[in-house]
């Protein structure tokens, strides 16, 4: 039973088992109704149940999680890749050592069994805070288990029935599996899979250029792998900001990474040699494949049609309350939501609190597009985005990192701050920086309370920091403001005082 939950079954393992997934776990007996059944406990389900239930208004809450407790997040997703990236970066500080300075030795190792259990180890420690134990603590009756709707009102865990005044639909999507002859009988991994990995390969294919693909094209590069990127648009992350695709483009070729573009896999064949993949009339043979292209929701098995919920196969069908097709029941996440980011699901999840709960008729009902929502992209540098990337009436401003005197000072200046705006109003941002992650709030906050270009350049930030071109943005739109007859009544003002 431990071994098809998560590998390989060492001391870290069995950590995140005993938070996520107890084997000895025992279902409690259901309450006669719930005011709130939430099924999947990743990120959003998580916050849904948790929220309710930490009103201590006395709502029944239950959740119910068929795999392991924390979702994608924490056991395949953010949590261990961010946590093999900083292992990369340090490659990275490294690879970059001479030029501050520092001399490194001739040849860089990594241990790489020691940087996937450092992972495990991560993840381990903090799976506390998703784990069943601490959810049962908050008052929460957690069913481990798969969840079924039986009616519009009732869903069944195994000989369980749950009977629910609203329910919320948080199951989340799982890595697409493209169609490609021979795939799938010569194996692949996905980000389902790719963290049990207890030893390098050498050579891995990563088909993808998304954000998921980049990142772990990488990261697995500078471990030591001998990386190729199949992409098949014309460029790196086709839907971000084309300026900053291009500077990511550059620092892969730089760092070894061999990139193919527009060019479809024909086929893939498992040989002596390893994987063989054909493309374009050529081939490569590589020892694992990684595919990072496109997620799928998982609708399956939960008999939604008995509940009447509609659905498709871009997930749960919702209006912008995050309502479904049955007025009870709701849905938030990666099962219904464009955005797949964790802190997406985690403010949807917030918005069913309030409208499932606290909206009697409807009133005072939240938007899912109200939400000003950012996305981060962790290469090295990172790409961090907000609100729009491109308008025909609007104006730009762009801000290199190599005007910025810390970037200048921690040799990072491949990368920029540019602010799409129309007068003071920011519409978006774009951020290319070591940190653009953290950078990237920043603005986010400036669009939310709508302080725009004036306010940002009134703020004050230290010196010196990258953020500070975030001000020089600002203050190059102050600027502008300058016309000749403003320049005019300024002279006038300066005789007067």
């Amino acid at each position: 039973m431990k071994d098809s939950l998560i590998s390989p079954l060492d001391v870290h393992n069995e950590l995140l088992i005993s938070h996520v997934h107890p084997i000895d776990w025992v279902n409690p007996q259901p309450r006669e109704q719930y005011d709130l059944v939430v099924i999947g406990a990743g990120t959003a389900g998580l916050v849904v149940a948790a929220g309710a239930a930490g009103l201590g208004i006395g709502l029944k809450v239950a959740i119910i999680e068929k795999h392991l407790m924390g979702g994608d997040c924490l056991n395949v997703g953010c949590v261990p890749s961010k946590t093999m990236i900083r292992s990369s970066r340090v490659v990275g500080e490294m690879q970059q050592a001479r030029s501050f300075g520092v001399i490194p030795p001739d040849q860089i190792e990594v241990d790489f069994p020691a940087v996937m259990e450092r992972m495990r180890r991560v993840r381990a420690g903090i799976s506390e805070n998703d784990s069943a134990q601490r959810f049962q603590a908050l008052g929460i009756d957690v069913f481990l288990g798969e969840g079924k709707f039986l009616d519009r009102d009732r869903i069944a865990v195994g000989d369980q029935v749950l009977k629910f005044k609203k329910a919320a639909i948080a199951t989340g999507a799982r890595a697409s599996r493209p169609e490609i002859p021979g795939l799938a009988e010569a194996g692949f991994l996905t980000n389902e899979t790719v963290f049990s990995l207890t030893e390098r390969p050498n050579r891995l294919a990563v088909i993808g250029g998304g954000s998921i693909g980049c990142e772990m094209a990488q990261t697995f590069r500078r471990l030591g792998c001998e990386v190729t990127l199949f992409h098949n648009k014309k460029r790196l992350l086709d839907r971000e900001d084309p300026e900053a695709a291009e500077i990511l483009k550059q620092v892969f070729l730089k760092e070894g990474i061999q990139l193919i573009f527009n060019s479809p896999i024909d086929k893939v064949e498992q040989t002596n040699n390893g994987k063989e993949i054909h493309f374009n009339s050529q081939q490569i043979t590589v020892d694992k494949i990684l595919v990072g292209a496109g997620r799928s929701p998982n609708v399956e098995r939960l008999n939604l049609e008995a509940a009447g919920v509609e659905y498709d196969k871009k997930g749960v069908k919702i209006n912008d309350h995050l309502q479904t097709s049955n007025p009870k029941i709701f849905a938030a996440g990666d099962i219904c939501m464009n955005w797949k980011y964790t802190h997406a699901a985690d403010a949807a999840a917030r918005i069913v609190i309030k409208n499932a709960l606290f909206s009697p008729f409807g009133f005072g009902r939240s938007k899912l597009s109200s939400l000003v929502m950012p996305s981060a992209i962790y290469t090295d540098p990172e790409i961090a985005q907000v609100g729009q990337h491109n308008a025909l009436d609007a104006e730009t401003i762009k801000i290199p990192l190599e005007k910025i005197d810390r970037a200048i000072a921690d040799g990072e200046t491949n990368g920029f701050v540019k602010i799409l705006h129309k007068k003071s109003q920011i519409l978006g941002a774009t951020i290319v920086a070591s940190h653009a992650g953290e950078m990237i709030s920043e603005i986010t906050l400036a669009i939310v309370g709508k302080g725009g270009l004036n306010t940002l350049s009134s703020v004050i930030h230290p010196y010196p920091t990258q953020a500070e071109a975030i001000r020089k943005a600002a203050d190059t739109y102050r600027k502008t403001l300058l016309t000749p007859t403003s320049r005019k009544l300024l002279g006038v003002l300066t005789k007067f005082s």
